[in-house]
C-alpha cells in the first residue's frame, strides 16, 4: 500500500514537473534512466548473488549453525554471515523471526541481522566504484564494529551474556 502511494506521489510530482517545464522533465528522465542503467547490472549481479546462497544454505542450516551452545562463536559466525551479504530489513527481519523460532539467541540474531543491513562484502565492488576502496573498507569495518556493539548489548540487555 506504500508503495502505490509513493508510486502515486512521484507520478503526480512528474505531472506538474512536466507541466511546468517539458524540456527540464524530459532531460531530467534521461539522466536518470542513464544512471540507472550503470548501477542496475551491479545491484542485479549482487541479488543473483544473495538468491543463490540462499539456495544453498537454507533457513534450517543456518539456525543449526547460530543456535549452538557456545553463544560467542555463534555471535561470530552470524556476524561473519551475516557480513558476506546485504539485505534490506524487510527481508533480515522476518529471517530473525525465523531464527528466534528455531531457539536461536537474541545476541546471535542481532549480530545476523545487523550485518546483514550494515556489512556487505557483496557490494564492495560498487562501492569501490562510487566511494573508492579506502571509503568501502572503513565503512564496511566501522559498520562491523557497530554490529559486535549492538549483539553485545542484546546480548546483556536480554540476560544471555554478564560482564
Amino acid at each position: 500500500m506504500d508503495f502505490i502511494i509513493l508510486l502515486c506521489v512521484t507520478g503526480i510530482f512528474l505531472l506538474i514537473s512536466f507541466y511546468k517545464s517539458k524540456k527540464k522533465t524530459m532531460k531530467a528522465l534521461k539522466m536518470a534512466a542513464k544512471r540507472f542503467s550503470k548501477i542496475a547490472p551491479p545491484i542485479l549481479l549482487m541479488v543473483l548473488l544473495v538468491s543463490i546462497t540462499f539456495y544453498f544454505f537454507s533457513e534450517e542450516m543456518i539456525s543449526k549453525y547460530l543456535g549452538s551452545d557456545n553463544r560467542w562463536a555463534a555471535m561470530l559466525s552470524a556476524g561473519g554471515l551475516g557480513s558476506i551479504f546485504l539485505m534490506p530489513g524487510f527481508i533480515a527481519f522476518p529471517l530473525g523471526g525465523v531464527l528466534k523460532g528455531s531457539g536461536v539467541p537474541m545476541m546471535v540474531i542481532a549480530a545476523f541481522t545487523t550485518t546483514l543491513m550494515m556489512v556487505g562484502l557483496v557490494t564492495i565492488p560498487v562501492e569501490k566504484q562510487y566511494f573508492g576502496t579506502k571509503v568501502a573498507i572503513i565503512r564496511n569495518l566501522i559498520a562491523l564494529v557497530i554490529a559486535i556493539i549492538v549483539a553485545l548489548t542484546i546480548g546483556l540487555a536480554f540476560g544471555e551474556i554478564t560482564l
